[in-house]
């Protein structure tokens, strides 16, 4: 995967950006609030058709604009293609791809990226739900039927919470419940089961990474969890379809009173250990950083794995958030892996004299070519 233009029109500080971008390493160094962020919002909105700062499309038009628009040239496999995406205020968004109108569902696996953000660092401390979004996000750049799963099974977890409430209010009947539950199951295995076979490669590319960070130190693992499900970790696969269906059965009076569905993957987690500690609970800082970067790398191999190349990588600032060992690290994997990567950072200082890339400098929304010589 290799992007090779972007242009912003009226896109939040950008009246107008057309921008060549090297195959190898793109690095946009500018102070706070200058619109380094705003480069790496648009190419990953390319990617999931949302950005990972706002849920109003509105959001990212320029404040005194009608519209904007995001456009970008990439190759995948070596073919040539053209995303382009047009926000209107108060208009439902259009997205076009190779000149033929597309719906979102359609978009999903044209244009993989990966992005790193200091929000990440959180992904063991953080919530359940940002570790579901983790998993789900991958999995769903490498296939997009898993993605339509998703949305599938959110419609069905809706109606179903919707009729859990008229039940304890009397204004239906509990038996109405049969017939979304088999729905819900029957989407929601299929979910988990995609889930357990990404956790399985996850496991094996996150550890190689973390071994390769903790010079051969540390050890990670990780384990998917299922709600409610007390047997080994070992022991899902086999029992999944028999366990969902009377679990949501047994669990029924307590959903009915709750208002709400309380097993499914809609509640899984992962777990991530280091040398058979529990990362979140008992994992130290640099233990945490360094098994929240090796899961952002694994992401890369994870995307190859599944589609033949590696995604576009976007770092969010966080070089100022890594030692100098772990930066290292992680610019050495980029440049022999051949990724093409766009990196934003504050200080030019955080990249040695001979680190390989192109260098701009981002003022105001205006972004200039730095030469180095």
């Amino acid at each position: 995967m290799k992007l090779n233009h972007l242009k912003l029109v009226g896109y939040r500080n950008y009246k107008e950006l057309d921008l060549d971008l090297s195959e190898g390493t793109n690095i946009f160094i500018g102070m706070n609030a200058q619109g380094k962020t705003n480069i790496l919002e648009s190419v990953c909105y390319a990617s999931m058709g949302s950005s990972f700062r706002t849920n109003n499309d509105n959001d990212m038009i320029m404040w005194n604009s009608p519209g904007s628009s995001i456009t970008l040239t990439f190759q995948r496999h070596g073919v040539d293609n053209r995303l382009e995406f047009i926000f209107e205020r108060e208009k439902r968004r259009k997205i076009i791809h190779n000149g033929r109108s597309i719906r979102l569902k359609e978009l999903i696996g044209i244009f993989n990226v990966v992005l790193f953000s200091p929000e990440d660092l959180n992904l063991i401390k953080g919530a359940p739900a940002e570790r579901r979004r983790f998993l789900d996000g991958e999995i769903s750049q490498a296939s997009p039927s898993y993605y339509g799963d998703i949305i599938k099974y959110n419609r069905l977890l809706q109606q179903r919470n919707y009729l859990l409430k008229n039940i304890r209010e009397r204004k239906a009947e509990a038996s109405m419940l049969d017939m979304w539950d088999g729905q819900l199951v029957e989407c929601g295995i299929r979910i988990i089961k995609k889930r357990l076979e990404a956790v399985k490669k996850f496991n094996m590319l996150a550890n190689l990474m973390q071994r390769r960070i903790s010079t051969n130190e540390e050890n990670l693992s990780i384990v998917y969890s299922l709600k409610g499900f007390t047997d080994a970790p070992s022991a899902i696969e086999e029992k999944i379809n028999m366990w969902y269906n009377e679990a949501l059965y047994k669990i029924r009076e307590e959903d009915i009173y709750r208002g709400a569905t309380s097993i499914g993957p809609h509640r899984d987690d992962i777990n991530i250990y280091v040398n058979g500690i529990d990362l979140k609970s008992y994992g130290s800082q640099g233990q945490q950083r360094t098994g929240v970067l090796s899961m952002k790398l694994s992401e890369l191999e994870f995307i190859r794995s599944e589609q033949g190349e590696y995604p576009v990588l976007l770092l969010d600032d966080v070089m100022s958030e890594l030692d100098v060992k772990r930066r290292s690290q992680l610019l050495d994997f980029i440049k022999k892996e051949k990724i093409q990567t766009i990196i934003t950072a504050t200080d030019k200082a955080y990249f040695s004299d001979d680190s390989s890339g192109v260098f701009y400098s981002v003022e105001n929304g205006s972004v200039k070519y730095i030469d180095r010589k």
